[in-house]
């Protein structure tokens, strides 16, 4: 139970926020003038379906990648709505790239004002989370998951099997409403 009575929810950034297949698909085209299809990327483990992985990997460390990725369709609406009954916090293992703070925090920013510096953590291991609920697109996270963990669905992870699987905001909306008493 977060401070003011409300449930808590941690939300992740990448692949549940910020569309970061879409922002690799789009810089591989740009860069290396291949044009991957968003259907292959289901299944496979992040950059496995690109032809040079390497270089997808490249673009974690580029300037601005972090910071131009598209938001994910209903996200902006729903996490804004989420806001007015829920404590919601903003949670990003950002410490590998760590130029990717700044560019996270600008994104936030500019996407979720109403989420308030308070509520964002940047960290390098999401098991110091205690929230209610977890929506992540990661087992690794949701594994420590502290509170009822929710599998985002992204490419990466379409063959995992998970109890509580949200593949867009409005079941993520919907499941949440459905299983809490506001």
């Amino acid at each position: 139970m977060a401070k003011n009575g409300k449930l808590s929810i941690a939300i992740d950034m990448d692949h549940v926020l910020a569309h970061i297949e879409k922002q690799m698909v789009d810089w591989y085209a740009d860069k290396h003038g291949v044009r991957i299809e968003m259907e292959k990327l289901n299944g496979v483990p992040e950059g496995e379906a690109f032809p040079d992985k390497s270089k997808v990997r490249e673009f974690l460390y580029m300037p601005g990648f972090f910071r131009t990725a598209p938001v994910i369709e209903g996200a902006v609406e729903t996490v804004k709505q989420l806001c007015e009954d829920f404590e919601v916090y903003i949670v990003s293992a950002a410490m590998e790239f760590p130029q990717s703070l700044i560019e996270k925090k600008e994104w936030l920013d500019e996407h979720f004002p109403f989420i308030s510096w308070k509520n964002i953590v940047l960290c390098g291991d999401k098991s110091i989370i205690d929230t209610d609920f977890m929506i992540d697109d990661h087992m690794k996270n949701l594994n420590f998951c502290k509170g009822r963990g929710m599998l985002f669905t992204a490419g990466h992870n379409t063959k995992i099997d998970y109890d509580v699987r949200v593949n867009n905001w409005k079941e993520a909306y919907d499941y949440l409403y459905a299983n809490c008493e506001i």
